[in-house]
């Protein structure tokens, strides 16, 4: 049987034949960091509240051993974290505050010394931080937040969306990573509203003092998420794509797009380029939605491969700021988080070995039947064996080698979590 490296040597002969430098695609594989979401391993809930989720988000299923705190969460990511080759960022609610004993704080008043305990996670494993402000599962966003026409009730999370920005700045200057903090709310109406204009005004206002207040633009990367509907506002949401792009656009924040938060005929591969024109930096949430935004796990689909090919093709992979966001229950967490990153490494790899410059050249000159011919071929060369050497030489487990980890820690530490 051949081995891994030998397997590699025949695959890297073959895409040198395309023109593609499998060495230096591995290389800059390896610099790209996927920001991995903390909430898939205990279904949203956090740390702050003790009631159920809120504001359209649902996780389905009950599979045995979730998160039951601070410390069993940090345990899951390292086991998940061990089995992804590369480096990457660790991406935080602020339903996620750590409190001591006897402590608490509502949103609004949260402060970095919260999150100590994940500025020591992340510092020494060598990680950057990413940070939400967290609009939901609070008894003050039952019905509105940002967009409330109740002003106690808006200043309430504008203050909180300042506390937030301080923390992530904390969170930059402390392990010396940008943070990106990324802002969504779930506001909207189940049905037509009779005044569209006066929720995005009032949100407008909010956004606008949240970024007045002093901080450092270089460590502090704020982006702004839409969504184009949710459970319980199917006919209007407030922070619509148009709004949240334009907003961005004024106030030099970035766009945030998350590919389950639009219609199901638009992808968001064909929405990077023209962002990228126009912005120096954008910010992706890759999920999976099915039918709706579902928030699946990431697979090694068509989708996922597209939005790799337009980071890639474009140079542009110091421009996008990634992060996955999903949340399934119904199987194994750690297996979710370690297949959601793996696939979404494997498309990025895919993008890097394709032929982009080749491709191209045949487009603008319009031989659009070797252009065919060509993108067809690409798909069965000899991806697998790159990606199981780029596994092995980053000390990850090649194939499905790494679900053996999974099961081993399923038996010895989640099965005895009640």
């Amino acid at each position: 049987m051949e081995t891994v490296e030998q397997r590699y040597e025949y695959a890297k002969q073959k895409y040198q034949e395309l023109g593609v430098d499998t060495d230096q695609a591995i290389e800059k594989l390896m610099k790209f960091p996927i920001s991995m979401h903390c909430w898939q391993g205990d279904d949203v809930i956090g740390f702050d509240q003790k009631g159920p989720l809120t504001g359209g988000i649902q996780t389905t299923g009950n599979y045995p051993g979730k998160a039951r705190n601070p410390e069993e969460l940090m345990n899951d990511m390292d086991k998940a974290l061990s089995l992804v080759p590369g480096k990457h960022k660790i991406n935080l609610h602020a339903s996620y505050a750590i409190f001591k004993e006897g402590e608490w704080a509502d949103r609004d008043a949260l402060k970095p010394e919260h999150f100590e305990k994940w500025v020591e996670y992340a510092k020494e494993r060598g990680l950057g931080i990413d940070f939400n402000p967290t609009f939901f599962s609070h008894p003050k966003a039952s019905k509105f937040t940002l967009s409330s026409p109740d002003e106690e009730i808006r200043a309430f999370w504008i203050r909180h969306g300042q506390a937030c920005i301080r923390i992530a700045e904390y969170f930059a200057e402390e392990t010396g990573v940008p943070c990106c903090m990324n802002i969504w709310i779930p506001d909207g109406y189940k049905d037509i509203p009779a005044d569209r204009l006066g929720p995005r005004a009032r949100f407008k206002d909010s956004l606008d003092q949240i970024l007045g207040i002093e901080y450092d633009k270089e460590k502090v990367l704020v982006a702004l998420e839409s969504k184009v509907f949710g459970i319980g506002l199917e006919s209007y949401t407030v922070g619509n794509a148009e709004f949240c792009i334009n907003y961005a656009s004024k106030s030099g924040i970035l766009s945030l797009m998350d590919n389950g938060h639009y219609h199901p005929t638009e992808v968001v591969s064909d929405k990077i380029p023209s962002m990228l024109l126009f912005n120096e930096k954008i910010a992706l949430h890759v999920t999976r939605s099915v039918r709706w935004d579902s928030d699946h796990v990431v697979i090694f689909d068509d989708e996922t491969r597209e939005i790799a090919k337009e980071i890639v093709r474009n140079n542009a992979m110091d421009r996008v700021l990634l992060a996955l966001d999903f949340f399934d229950a119904s199987i194994n967490r750690i297996a979710a988080w370690t297949l959601g990153m793996r696939n979404m490494q494997k498309a990025m790899l895919y993008a890097l070995l394709t032929p982009n410059e080749a491709l191209k050249e045949l487009q603008d000159s319009g031989n659009n039947t070797k252009l065919f011919v060509m993108q067809e071929e690409v798909k069965t060369y000899p991806f697998g064996d790159v990606w199981d050497y780029f596994c092995k030489n980053a000390g990850a487990p090649c194939g499905e080698e790494w679900y053996e980890e999974v099961e081993k820690y399923e038996q010895e530490v989640l099965s005895k979590r009640k």
